[in-house]
């Protein structure tokens, strides 16, 4: 007999379509641009490692880039590798994991819940900005969340084990937890470690599991840490003298205790960060623990039973990470994406507690999850529009195809963080500053974080030429200058000799009034086996590229 319902038939389409949810967020990834400065910074740095082949040493614009652990960088590299250079190829990285986050909760939830539940949380979490949006933005964020998810549930299955009796753990789900914690470190540092410990330690506090520490397998677990974590640490603090410090000390543990960083915001702007990512879901999380307070005589299971096991490591989870992001004075939206899938889990169980006597939950359901889906396709779309503003592809895609072997480039005023990922630059651009004044005056900018990348290496301080280089420059015949689009820099620019060429949305392209006109109007085939980059998109150059 058919089943007419509608409930039960939104019930079984939702359970079928779960699939669309990856589909989606990779389809999103490859309609928005690049966005400067983080994902035009992080892109080019796995282009640049694989161009150069120096998988060692991260590099922006040949300039050491030692802000963050290599493991994006390698990947996006074989991404790129494998799929050419484009910006949905370093998405693909970021979007592979948050996948493997939304796939690892739902077989977990599963595990310590149910199957209804299970899929309730995965479009939670998957119709989510934190998913559809955090889930394909090029920086370390979603890596490092990721991985810390994976060790929190590998290690929580591990505690959970069913030998109750002997105290018994899976050694197995320990050690993937071991290996988790090392590609955590890999992914953005300490925090991949740090933060999964806290979380576990507190949960075990609370749970009474003490007992179960001395069963894990430590001995080959930290093994499999060190032989993942340790070697690239090593091998960049013999070529570079003082990483570690600069990593750790200045951009681990001094962004945590200093007020001089960028981004300070309020104590409680974490609250406010998981409404706009976890929005409308969050607050059925909400309702789950407004209720479990209430009526937590009456409600709360036994302090030992699995259930009420797994329900404390969810809001510790939450609580845990967000009153530790809470404390630096400097905070990012992307910090909070580590407590998603402890959230979605909560928001699926309030979800059953609030419409568990309800009628037409099913339907309810569907509708928030369209709703959800449709605004993070529209804030995708807003966040197209705004990148396309500030993007320099426009005028790299003119100096690509104009580029000729020994031309020089160089940039004043500001820093293209896109533009050689769009032109495909083969070699690194001048960045033209007063950079003895910057070395004094410089924040936490751009100007900072290349020339203390320069400090690591004699060759890469060359990059980095004084403002008396513009008056050589414009008597190089084969001289390019960028420069910000507006209008006091552009009138500068010119009265200096240079020659406007093109002007973009965000950046001007010009030329040294000394270029030899005839001979890049040379045509023929030795003029096309000379000109352009591999950023060049006109139909004359694809059979080069």
């Amino acid at each position: 007999m058919q089943d007419n319902n509608p409930s039960s038939r939104t019930q079984r389409w939702l359970a079928k379509a779960i699939w669309l949810l990856p589909v989606l967020l990779f389809v999103l990834a490859a309609l928005r641009p690049l966005a400067v400065p983080d994902e035009g910074r992080y892109a080019d740095i796995g282009r640049w490692m694989l161009w150069s082949g120096d998988w060692l040493t991260a590099r922006l614009d040949g300039i050491p880039f030692f802000h963050k652990p290599p493991l994006l960088y390698w990947l996006e590299a074989l991404s790129f590798q494998v799929f050419g250079i484009s910006a949905w190829a370093a998405r693909w990285v970021v979007a592979v994991h948050a996948c493997l986050m939304l796939g690892l909760m739902a077989v977990c939830v599963r595990h310590i819940s149910d199957v209804n539940t299970a899929q309730r949380a995965t479009w939670m979490l998957g119709s989510s900005l934190a998913f559809l949006i955090g889930g394909q933005y090029v920086n370390h964020d979603m890596m490092v969340a990721t991985w810390m998810g994976v060790a929190i549930w590998c290690f929580a299955r591990a505690f959970m084990h069913a030998d109750e009796a002997n105290n018994a753990v899976h050694v197995g789900w320990a050690r993937a937890g071991f290996v988790a914690c090392a590609l955590g470190v890999l992914s953005k540092g300490l925090i991949g470690l740090l933060l999964p410990g806290l979380v576990l330690v507190v949960w075990i506090a609370w749970t009474h599991q003490w007992r179960k520490i001395l069963r894990l397998p430590w001995v080959s677990g930290v093994l499999l840490f060190v032989l993942i974590a340790l070697p690239w640490f090593v091998l960049a603090e013999r070529e570079h003298p003082g990483m570690l410090d600069y990593m750790f000390g200045k951009h681990q543990f001094g962004r945590f205790n200093a007020t001089t960083f960028n981004n300070a915001r309020p104590a409680w702007f974490y609250l406010l960060a998981i409404v706009v990512l976890f929005f409308p879901w969050v607050f059925f999380a909400a309702i789950d623990g407004w209720q479990r307070l209430r009526h937590i005589r009456q409600t709360q299971l036994p302090a030992q039973s699995q259930q009420a096991r797994w329900v404390a490591l969810c809001w510790i989870w939450v609580i845990a990470i967000l009153v530790f992001f809470s404390i630096p004075n400097s905070k990012l939206i992307g910090y909070a994406l580590p407590v998603m899938p402890p959230l979605a889990v909560l928001a699926a169980w309030g979800w059953q507690r609030f419409w568990q006597q309800r009628r037409g939950g099913d339907i309810a359901f569907a509708v928030l999850v369209v709703l959800a889906v449709g605004l993070a396709v529209l804030a995708n779309g807003l966040a197209s529009r705004y990148t396309h503003k500030q993007s320099s592809s426009d005028v790299a895609q003119v100096l690509a195809c104009e580029w000729r072997e020994g031309d020089v480039l160089a940039v004043v005023g500001d820093y293209p963080y896109d533009l050689a990922f769009h032109a495909q630059l083969e070699q690194p651009f001048e960045v033209i500053q007063d950079w003895e004044q910057e070395r004094k005056m410089a924040k936490d900018n751009w100007r900072r974080e290349l020339f203390e990348g320069a400090d690591f290496e004699a060759q890469a301080q060359q990059i980095l030429m004084p403002l008396s280089r513009l008056q050589s420059l414009q008597q190089l015949p084969n001289a390019w200058l960028v420069a910000p689009a507006m209008p006091e820099a552009q009138d500068a620019t010119t009265a200096l000799g240079f020659e406007r060429v093109h002007s973009g949305q965000a950046w001007t392209l010009f030329r040294s009034a000394a270029v030899d006109g005839a001979a890049r109007a040379t045509k023929g085939p030795e003029a096309a086996q000379h000109k352009g980059l591999r950023g060049c998109k006109h139909q004359g150059h694809k059979e080069r590229q």
